[in-house]
């Protein structure tokens, strides 16, 4: 979903806190005059499509890469619905909260009964909150499973700076210019196994150019109680220029040892620190007129690795939309991502041309889009082999539903729609 922006669909992340008080809470809001209205937003993705060669439809992504260019390439159905209830209204204007989301995820070709081996139905947040404190200078308190400073590029889907956690953490106290956040957490991912101690501490809103806007940031993520463990550090710097060519354009630097390699998430406490990641994010996003806009990307990972497994990875690749009327836009997208490893260098690429109906404007970021879409994609054997182990069944895969070839194609319908 936008944040997202969007991404959307962006699934992978998890984390949501609850409890008993959690109900009573919600019961005392219904119940007193000074809660206002639920807020309802939410984000929904869904959709048919098929393969060239019969079936469903497959999606492509290069083994070892962290995202894929996602139009025309999502293989599920996928919704959030979010509800935001203000619980009190104090005197000093601070605001206490509580938030809860559902997200509902099913793959294509099963019936969307979103749970067992092909889909899930979860609360992935759920978190109270005591915003706009006069103590804190404006800033916040929270506690339980929340979406936080999801950073992501939207054309790929990639949270490359995510601190989302189960935990608790202040929220942009500020200090004169700058704005400090910590979290504590717990678990970063629905998906982390072991629970591990994690720090994020940000600063943001150094000025340092006109239009352009830094934010830092360190997590510390503690050795776990388990064999063979290790902590971690990462580091992030990030600048946001406004106004650059009529549009805003991001970049990031990012640097991890250990379980820090994970960069924008808790990784493998196996590692030590003679592990080490570095990764460059640069993505552009532009509206340059009324019915032109669109985002390109560009994302450098290098894994250093005593064992000698090393990988580079770059992805490059673009997004863009014109509208020929109101409501009506041609989006076509291409992206390529190559993949340095252990036995020989992968590549993809993948072009979509989607005509789409857009009821809410031109602009490349209304919705909902309703869309028609075709999508073609290529690889090398390097990819294929990689795929053959790593992702067995795959559409790169030789056991997958283009078997020997290194090419195919998808076509399908989808709607794509986030709302406030």
């Amino acid at each position: 979903m936008k944040t997202t922006q969007q991404a959307a669909p962006k699934l992978l992340g998890a984390r949501s806190l609850g409890g008993p008080a959690t109900p009573y809470l919600l019961a005392v809001a219904l119940a007193t005059p000074q809660a206002q209205a639920v807020e309802f937003s939410g984000y929904l993705r869904s959709g048919v499509g098929g393969a060239d060669t019969g079936g469903t439809q497959q999606c492509f992504q290069l083994p070892g890469a962290q995202s894929k260019y996602r139009l025309g390439n999502e293989c599920e159905h996928y919704v959030e619905l979010d509800l935001r209830q203000d619980l009190f209204r104090l005197d000093d204007g601070s605001v206490i909260s509580v938030e809860g989301m559902a997200q509902l995820y099913n793959q294509y070709g099963h019936t969307p009964k979103f749970t067992g081996d092909y889909g899930f139905a979860r609360m992935n947040q759920m978190y109270a909150e005591w915003s706009n404190m006069p103590v804190l200078n404006g800033g916040s308190l929270w506690a339980g499973r929340r979406f936080y400073k999801r950073n992501d590029i939207h054309i790929s889907d990639f949270y490359y700076w995510n601190q989302s956690a189960t935990g608790f953490g202040i929220d942009e106290m500020k200090i004169g210019d700058l704005k400090y956040s910590y979290v504590f957490s717990r678990k970063d991912s629905y998906f982390q196994e072991p629970y591990i101690n994690r720090h994020d501490f940000n600063v943001g809103g150094f000025q340092v150019n006109p239009g352009g806007e830094l934010e830092v940031g360190v997590s510390y993520i503690d050795k776990p109680d388990s064999t063979d463990a290790n902590s971690g550090w990462a580091v992030t710097a990030q600048h946001k220029q406004q106004d650059f060519l009529g549009g805003v354009n991001t970049v990031a630097l990012q640097y991890g040892r250990g379980p820090g390699t994970g960069l924008g998430y808790t990784g493998d406490p196996t590692l030590d620190r003679s592990n080490r990641s570095w990764r460059l994010v640069e993505f552009f996003d532009f509206q340059m007129t009324p019915r032109l806009g669109g985002q390109v990307q560009l994302v450098y990972q290098k894994d250093k690795r005593p064992d000698g497994v090393d990988q580079n990875w770059l992805s490059v690749g673009g997004r863009t939309s014109y509208a020929f009327t109101e409501q009506f836009k041609l989006v076509g997208e291409i992206g390529r991502d190559q993949v340095e490893a252990p036995g020989g260098t992968r590549k993809l690429t993948k072009f979509t041309i989607a005509p789409t109906w857009s009821p809410a404007g031109p602009g490349f970021w209304e919705r909902p889009e309703i869309r028609l879409y075709y999508t073609y994609a290529s690889w090398n054997r390097a990819a294929q082999q990689a795929a053959n182990l790593l992702a067995d069944g795959s559409a790169l895969s030789e056991n997958g539903a283009f078997g020997s070839a290194r090419n195919g194609s998808n076509f399908g319908v989808q709607v794509e729609y986030w709302w406030k």
